[in-house]
C-alpha cells in the first residue's frame, strides 16, 4: 500500500446474480475485533497468487511460486490469544528469506470467521528466514481464513490462504441486509454505485460518502492509512473461501472532501461482503456492507 495507486481485487457482500438496483451491497455483521492494525489466524497452506499489477482492473493472477505455512504456538481457544508462526517458502519447500516492504509493511495479514462476521487487518513481525511471527485473537469458536499478502524480493505481490479451526461449535450462518448506510462510531457512512445496476465482468465504482454522526457534514480529517487514502478489502460468500474469493482495492487519488472511491470488478454473480478501511485523525474506521 505504497504511493502509487493500485487497485488490487478483493471481495465484499454484493446481491446474488447482481446488485440490486442501487447497486448498494451491505451486510450488516458484527464486525468483532474489526480494529485495523490487528489480527491474525491460519492453518493449511496454499500456493502464493499474483497480483495482477493493472491500477483499475482486479488482482487475480496465479503464481503458485511460493506457498505459506501457518503453525500455532498452542490449540487455538476463543477470545485468548495466541501466536502465529507464518512461514513463507518456495514450490521445494526451501524458505525464501527475501521481502519488499510495500504498503509500509513486509506482509499484511487478513483474517477473516468463513461466516464474514469477524474481520481483522493485522501486520506480523518478520523473525528471518522466511518466518514471520504475530498475536492473533479469535473471538469465537468456528472456521477462519487468513489471506496472507506479501512481496518476494523483485517479485509482485502474491497472497497465500491459510485455515484454522478454533475449538468449539460452528459458527452461526451470517445475517444479510442491504443498508446502504450505516453508522460507525462516530462516522456515518453511505456506500453508493454510480451506475444502477452492477453487472459481473465490468469495472464499477464503489463510492463511501463520509459524515459526521453529529452533524452530518463531510468528513475532513481523513490521513493516510498504510500508504493509501484507504483500503478495501471485498470477499466473495463462499465456502471455502479461496484465493478467488478475495479483493483488494485501493482508494482513488482524486475524491473531494468527505467522499472516497475504488474501482474494481465482480467476476461471479454471488453475494460479497466488503469492509472499507479508513484512517480518521490517527483513529481507524471499518466501514462493512
Amino acid at each position: 500500500m505504497d504511493k502509487k495507486l493500485m487497485i488490487y481485487s478483493f471481495a465484499g457482500l454484493v446481491a446474488a446474480g447482481a446488485i440490486a438496483a442501487s447497486g448498494l451491497i451491505n451486510s450488516k455483521v458484527e464486525n468483532q475485533g474489526s480494529q485495523m492494525p490487528p489480527i491474525q489466524q491460519g492453518d493449511a497452506s496454499m500456493g502464493g497468487m499474483q497480483h495482477g499489477e493493472k491500477s483499475n482492473n482486479p488482482d487475480r493472477g496465479h503464481s503458485t511460486a511460493t506457498q505459506a505455512k501457518l503453525t500455532a504456538s498452542r490449540d487455538i481457544a476463543p477470545k485468548t490469544p495466541v501466536k502465529l508462526s507464518i512461514d513463507v517458502q518456495d514450490s521445494a519447500g526451501k524458505a525464501i528469506a527475501n521481502f519488499d516492504t510495500f504498503q509500509e509493511n513486509l506482509m499484511h495479514l487478513i483474517v477473516v470467521s468463513d461466516n464474514l462476521q469477524f474481520f481483522s487487518h493485522l501486520h506480523p513481525t518478520y523473525k528471518g528466514n522466511g518466518s514471520f511471527e504475530v498475536e492473533a485473537n479469535f473471538p469465537r469458536s468456528g472456521s477462519y481464513t487468513l489471506f496472507s499478502d506479501y512481496k518476494t524480493s523483485g517479485q509482485k505481490e502474491q497472497v497465500s490462504v491459510m485455515k484454522k479451526q478454533v475449538a468449539g461449535g460452528n459458527l452461526p450462518a451470517a445475517a444479510i441486509d442491504f443498508y446502504s448506510t450505516q453508522t460507525f462510531g462516530d462516522t456515518k457512512a453511505n456506500l453508493a454505485f454510480p451506475q444502477p445496476k452492477v453487472k459481473t465482468g465490468e469495472e464499477v465504482t464503489l463510492i463511501f460518502n463520509l459524515q459526521q454522526k453529529s452533524d452530518n457534514r463531510p468528513v475532513t480529517d481523513l490521513q493516510r492509512y498504510l500508504g493509501e487514502r484507504s483500503h478495501l478489502v471485498i470477499l466473495k460468500q463462499s465456502s471455502p473461501l479461496t484465493k478467488a474469493d478475495y479483493i483488494h482495492a485501493h482508494a482513488m487519488k482524486d475524491s473531494p472532501d468527505g467522499q472516497v472511491q475504488f474501482m474494481t470488478s465482480f467476476s461471479q454473480p454471488a453475494k460479497y461482503k466488503l469492509w472499507g478501511q479508513f484512517n480518521r485523525n490517527g483513529k481507524s474506521v471499518i466501514a462493512d456492507f
